[in-house]
């Protein structure tokens, strides 16, 4: 079964499903995190869309590229969760399928190459309080405690 977090759809919007792939990634006492810059800074859990074609795992290893510059190894998965929420990048309402994944980050290989991203590290404390989502917050926690 698929938990929801976050609010309930609203009946008069027109939801896209978007599938991603996201990481809880723990080394030496610490989590990797990336923050997201903009208006306000937004820590999120490395990760991001599914492309057409994509599988997770594959998806889930570039997006934690992209927006942490880390490669990871041995991804595991923790679960799914939905949420439904705008998205004004792309200027859709959104129904989020997703997928949250532990893996171990082995090196950082450049800074994040995804525009206006920047890796973090934080105690896995800090990060449950820091988190931008009840999701990415409830698989951190489901891990770690």
């Amino acid at each position: 079964m698929m938990i929801r977090v976050g609010h309930a759809p609203r009946a008069d919007r027109r939801y896209v499903t978007r599938p991603g792939a996201y990481a809880v990634l723990p080394l030496n006492g610490g989590v990797l995190l990336t923050v997201q810059l903009g208006e306000r800074a937004d820590i999120q859990l490395p990760g991001g869309g599914i492309d057409k074609g994509e599988s997770s795992i594959r998806a889930l290893h570039r997006e934690v590229m992209e927006e942490t510059g880390w490669r990871i190894a041995k991804p595991r998965k923790l679960g799914v969760f939905k949420r439904f929420v705008f998205m004004p990048e792309y200027d859709i309402w959104a129904e989020k399928i997703c997928h949250v994944f532990v893996a171990r980050p082995i090196y950082q290989v450049a800074p994040p190459i995804e525009a206006d991203h920047q890796s973090l590290w934080m105690t896995p404390d800090r990060a449950a309080e820091s988190l931008g989502n009840d999701g990415d917050r409830l698989f951190l926690s489901r891990y770690f405690f």
